[in-house]
């Protein structure tokens, strides 16, 4: 299981050196045959507009009841937990490919997924359609905490005369 953390707001960050590392762990396991370090599932975020966001994650194969988000303490988690299916039991997987598996390429290794979120941003929707789940976000700033336009009172200071 992978467990990556994710700045929702773009910053210049390690971002550049964490692809990096993904690309070389990956090359690294093809040529040895293991299995990466970084299975987690490809993201996408956007921002709509000065208040919405959308996160989608490429999760084909996956079925709702296996994934789950969760909005909690400035984080927001994505995860997947594949089910055991009758076929499992019936003929279990092992070293010699008994299950009647000829390749199997299609990766659906349990995953998690963390993104760092400002503390007033809530998630609105999610849904999983064409292998990609969707989420949207949105930043809800209480009134209290908007920033606000104070107005200066122009007073205007009585002519003072000089009386002798």
């Amino acid at each position: 299981m992978s467990l990556r953390n994710f700045l929702v707001f773009p910053q210049l960050s390690d971002s550049v050196f964490a692809d990096r590392f993904s690309r070389i762990d990956r090359l690294f396991s093809q040529l040895t045959g293991d299995t990466p370090v970084t299975m987690a599932p490809p993201y996408n975020l956007r921002q709509l507009d000065d208040e919405h966001y959308a996160l989608t994650v490429s999760v084909p194969g996956w079925k709702e009841s296996e994934l789950e988000i969760e909005a909690a303490g400035g984080s927001l988690t994505v995860s997947g937990r594949k089910e055991e299916h009758s076929e499992n039991a019936v003929a279990p997987e092992n070293d010699n490919g008994g299950s009647g598996w000829l390749h199997r390429g299609i990766s659906r290794q349990d995953f998690r997924l963390s993104y760092s979120i400002p503390e007033h941003m809530k998630v609105m929707e999610a849904r999983l359609q064409d292998g990609l789940l969707s989420v949207g976000l949105t930043l809800v700033i209480p009134e209290s905490e908007k920033p606000r336009r104070i107005t200066i009172d122009h007073q205007t200071a009585g002519v003072i005369e000089h009386q002798t």
